[in-house]
């Protein structure tokens, strides 16, 4: 899943981004709030992480633009967790909203809360004949064996699955999976893919679409 963040405190943002990251979400940091709405004109974000008080672009602003565009959920964070906060921020178009402080793990479960909101919503676990996919304990089990995945084989094979059986390119799998350091020419997609198969085991179930990208079969 990809995540933008953003916020203006650094050392914040570098914590949050790396707790992030620990949970298998790919994340991409922002510290203003046009440098965020420059990187969503960019990268289709499932879902963006934004502070409410933000330099060069209010995150008032940016929410209410990101909430026109309808292209990524926005979970707002703020110092401030009045009820009349919470209201403002929902009203300006926020999907969700999280006082400062927090605690890590409701941040997590808020996120992935979110990105199971998408269009269309993805149920909370995934299944394809044996295999069965458990995102938010970040688990996947084939015929009862429980499978040790890398954070990139386990969103890839996430991916595919949320896709219903429908072809997943592999540029959508690099956008959605790996973040904006990624090389947009490198074959890691090919090779977590061909990984990815080898644990998951017979009899096959990712399908390469030549010219067009994988699925697993619904």
């Amino acid at each position: 899943m990809r995540v933008l963040l953003v916020e203006d405190e650094r050392p914040l943002a570098g914590y949050i981004a790396v707790g992030l990251r620990k949970h298998g979400f790919a994340v991409d940091v922002a510290f203003d709030g046009q440098e965020g709405l420059d990187k969503c004109e960019l990268t289709p974000y499932d879902v963006v992480v934004l502070d409410r008080d933000l330099p060069v672009v209010h995150g008032d602003t940016v929410c209410r633009r990101l909430a026109e565009r309808g292209t990524a959920r926005v979970l707002m964070l703020t110092a401030s967790g009045t009820v009349e906060d919470r209201v403002d921020g929902l009203t300006l178009g926020a999907d969700d909203y999280l006082g400062k402080p927090f605690a890590f793990s409701e941040l997590v479960a808020r996120v992935r809360a979110l990105s199971r909101r998408s269009v269309p919503a993805r149920p909370p676990i995934l299944r394809s004949a044996d295999l069965v996919v458990d995102p938010a304990r970040r688990t996947a089990e084939r015929g009862g064996r429980l499978l040790s995945l890398t954070p990139k084989e386990f969103g890839v094979l996430e991916r595919l699955l949320a896709a219903d059986g429908d072809v997943v390119s592999a540029e959508t799998l690099l956008d959605k999976v790996w973040d904006e350091h990624a090389d947009p020419f490198t074959n890691a997609v090919r090779i977590t893919v061909g990984t990815l198969r080898r644990k998951l085991g017979e009899p096959p179930l990712i399908t390469t679409v030549t010219g067009a990208g994988y699925r697993i079969r619904a």
